[in-house]
């Protein structure tokens, strides 16, 4: 009992700390595409490029080298890179538009349509509870909105617009969601990345040359934009690669809870490198969010911690509790009764 409980433990910090690097290397993320809009710089298909390049190269390796074949049919591969590439595009595209904590904080949205998606698609069964606190997050997110509303009377800036960007974004990242933590949970992590990855760099490419060519050809490209391309890359890879980890270890729940910690590096970025002014509504609006995803979370730990009970009870329940009751099946070589 004593070791089974170390263990979980254990595994609590290491969900906690692997959660916070997601956190890190999201509002790393945020910082760059920011910064790659002050820039002038409007490429969002091109910046995601590079990061689904990376996994394809790194998991596609990995993937080659164990020379197995999909879990998964192709096409609904697909349809994950397809809907997490418009997802992408979006949010990154609202840069141009918003401000760095608005675009972080309304990321949480795709709780909301994560939800939704689940209760009336896949028919999981949610609490009054959780229901409420998705309301209380959605209060908080209707606040930032706000907030943006009155920002956008007098700057060059469409907050707004930004803010229905990554609204949008979000409902393709709910479909994402969930769909990469089903693979996650059930399938292989690295035929999943890998995957990911390549049908990620197809779409992007088809898309580039439809919606980014004229971007790109006005791009004058400098020492300091490559280094944020890169930067950029680099931190959505390992997004990307420790994700799948914490929502098998976890699932959505503590993940979506980790990532608040990134909104409040969005604070500081604001605050101490653009040397902005965060609207006091902003604070509001993150302690309602939080509040919100809390008693979300703290129910979905109890329906957890009640399935585990039964699942227990029912196996104990099963199992034989003295050799008379075992039903003993004879070995292939033994014969009964010799």
């Amino acid at each position: 009992m004593g070791m089974g409980s170390s263990k979980r433990k254990w595994n609590l910090v290491l969900v906690l700390f692997l959660g916070q690097l997601v956190s890190l290397f999201m509002a790393i993320g945020s910082l760059t595409s920011s910064l790659i809009a002050e820039l002038g710089v409007d490429a969002p298909l091109t910046q995601s490029l590079f990061t689904y390049l990376s996994l394809a190269v790194v998991f596609g390796s990995i993937f080659l080298f164990r020379r197995q074949r999909l879990l998964v049919p192709w096409y609904w591969y697909l349809a994950l890179a397809i809907v997490d590439v418009q997802g992408n595009y979006l949010v990154v595209k609202a840069y141009q538009y918003s401000s760095i904590t608005s675009v972080t904080l309304l990321d949480c949205w795709t709780i909301v349509w994560v939800v939704l998606l689940t209760r009336f698609v896949i028919g999981t069964r949610y609490s009054i509870y959780q229901f409420f606190g998705a309301a209380i997050c959605v209060l908080g997110l209707i606040l930032v909105i706000y907030s943006d509303a009155w920002e956008s009377s007098g700057g060059a800036k469409k907050p707004l617009l930004g803010d229905v960007l990554v609204i949008a974004g979000t409902v393709f990242f709910a479909f994402s969601n969930v769909g990469e933590e089903f693979c996650a949970k059930k399938k292989d992590i690295v035929e999943v990345l890998a995957m990911l990855g390549v049908f990620g760099v197809l779409t992007s490419l088809f898309e580039i040359s439809l919606l980014e060519r004229k971007s790109l050809e006005s791009i004058e490209w400098s020492a300091t934009l490559i280094l944020l391309f890169v930067g950029f890359a680099l931190a959505m890879f390992m997004f990307y690669a420790v994700v799948p980890f914490v929502l098998k270890m976890s699932g959505a729940t503590l993940f979506n809870l980790s990532l608040l910690t990134s909104d409040m590096w969005a604070v500081v970025i604001r605050i101490f490198f653009y040397h902005q002014k965060v609207d006091w509504l902003y604070f509001v609006a993150f302690g309602v969010v939080a509040a919100g995803l809390v008693i979300y979370s703290v129910n979905q730990h109890q329906i957890d911690l009640n399935h585990c009970l039964n699942s227990d009870s029912s196996s104990s329940a099963a199992i034989p509790t003295t050799d008379a009751e075992a039903n003993y099946e004879p070995l292939g070589g033994e014969v009964s009764g010799s």
